[in-house]
């Protein structure tokens, strides 16, 4: 009889734990599909003003035309061929000023970013535009060159003032380039000298979102950059070679030289101009993927927000069955240290309770700060739970700690939340530190002699009675 009791209790619960297992999932689905409505917002922030933008550039270049004639069988014509020069930056400055605000699109926000920035390029001689006849005795043609400046969405130019060696340019839309074909270009006087020192100043302001990075097209590039965001998160194929984060901002500066990347020829093959990561699913490469997938090398940072409320959301329901474990786990210990009976529907409520919390905190975050959200509703839970278990454990003296408990498990969760590098090890303390204290409170339980009295209970109770 006993064991049949047993095991009907445990019957009991671990069907509730499958129910509660359901209830957890479809809630971490909704947080999944908040999540994708959040993305399609920032999506549509990025159309409407501006996308992420990785900049490309200065770059010269001239289009040519190389003709010849071919005789066959006493009849000649005339074969051409099209092609451009290029000639890449010897030194390459970028001194940029990043500022960063919120927009909103409806409930879900993202990052805008404003960047004000001075580029600076030298060449030691434009030998390389000249054009080279592949025949003999053909005859070449070049037009007059241009300087391009590309970037990912055009929609974020806002100023950009040029200057030729100290002299002020008109600066016209579109790069006459087939490959990078967003941005800006300038043309050369006709009369350039080739063979002298060439040198380029830009001013440059642009929009966009989310994340900002630069092609190392010098043969000697440097970079230096700042900004008021205080979560940098440094990506592409190069680090900075210096940083410095507070929590007013960062400050970070690249030093790249070409005999480290691949960023001079990935450009002369004209490999694509990739933009984030965001945009794999629209069918383009990622700017963390290597020049050998068609993306030229890049550097720069994306501009995350640690505090995203989906994101936080969804580590939180990972720990959903292990707080349900541990709070059965406790009630457990009340209902057999103290001889209480628990009913599996009791522990279905307080698990539900468990589970709720979670939606209450995917709500109210998208309404207040995470903490705010967190705060409301685990507090809610916390009282909710002590009240109940004054009930079913039969005082208030063995429901207040419990409802502690349940605070005390609500509180390591968010300081869980909150770490990043540290979270697995501070868990995994935690969860040591709980074993012990279950260990130590049941170390002088007799487990046979708790269960006797039940045992012999079940013997002196009468025999059925038969016909």
């Amino acid at each position: 009889m006993i064991k049949t009791a047993i095991f009907g209790k445990l019957g009991g619960l671990v069907l509730v734990l499958i129910l509660l297992l359901v209830g957890l999932g479809q809630i971490t689905d909704l947080v999944n599909e908040r999540q994708g409505q959040r993305s399609l917002a920032v999506q549509s922030v990025g159309k409407s003003l501006a996308g992420s933008q990785t900049l490309l550039g200065p770059l010269l270049q001239r289009a040519c035309t190389e003709e010849w004639t071919v005789t066959v069988d006493k009849k000649t014509t005339t074969e051409r061929r099209e092609f451009k020069r290029y000639a890449a930056p010897t030194v390459l400055n970028v001194n940029g000023t990043n500022q960063l605000e919120s927009r909103s699109r409806g409930l879900h926000a993202t990052q805008v970013f404003t960047l004000k920035s001075n580029i600076s390029a030298q060449w030691e001689n434009l030998e390389s535009l000249k054009g080279g006849a592949e025949r003999a005795n053909s005859q070449i043609k070049c037009e007059p060159a241009t300087m391009l400046l590309a970037v990912s969405d055009a929609r974020g130019i806002r100023l950009a003032n040029v200057k030729i060696n100290g002299a002020a340019q008109t600066v016209q839309s579109d790069t006459l380039n087939p490959t990078y074909q967003r941005g800006i270009h300038v043309r050369l006087a006709e009369n350039t000298d080739f063979s002298a020192h060439f040198d380029a100043q830009i001013d440059l302001e642009l929009l966009g979102t989310e994340r900002f990075s630069v092609v190392p097209l010098g043969s000697a590039t440097q970079i230096n950059l700042t900004s008021n965001w205080p979560h940098p998160s440094f990506d592409g194929q190069f680090l900075p070679s210096e940083r410095k984060i507070t929590d007013k901002g960062f400050e970070a500066s690249w030093r790249v030289s070409s005999l480290a990347s691949t960023a001079q020829q990935d450009v002369m093959k004209q490999r694509r101009l990739c933009v984030s990561s965001e945009s794999i699913s629209e069918g383009l490469e990622s700017a963390n993927e290597p020049a050998s997938t068609g993306c030229v090398e890049t550097l720069g940072v994306a501009f995350i927000d640690p505090i995203n409320t989906y994101s936080l959301s969804n580590r939180a329901t990972k720990y959903g069955l292990l707080f349900i474990a541990l709070t059965f786990v406790a009630v457990g210990l009340f209902e057999f240290m103290k001889s209480l009976r628990v009913h599996p529907i009791q522990y279905f409520l307080v698990g539900a309770a468990i589970s709720i919390f979670f939606l209450l905190l995917v709500s109210l975050s998208e309404h207040f700060s995470f903490a705010t959200a967190y705060a409301i509703a685990s507090s809610a839970c916390a009282l909710l739970l002590a009240y109940y278990a004054s009930h079913m454990l039969g005082s208030w003296k063995r429901g207040l700690p419990f409802g502690f408990g349940i605070a005390m498990l609500y509180g390591l969760l968010y300081v869980l939340l909150q770490l990043e590098q540290t979270a697995l090890v501070v868990g995994a303390i935690a969860l040591f530190i709980v074993l012990a204290a279950v260990m130590g409170l049941t170390r002088k339980v007799d487990w046979y002699a708790k269960l006797k009295p039940a045992a012999a209970s079940d013997s002196k109770m009468p025999a059925p009675i038969t016909e």
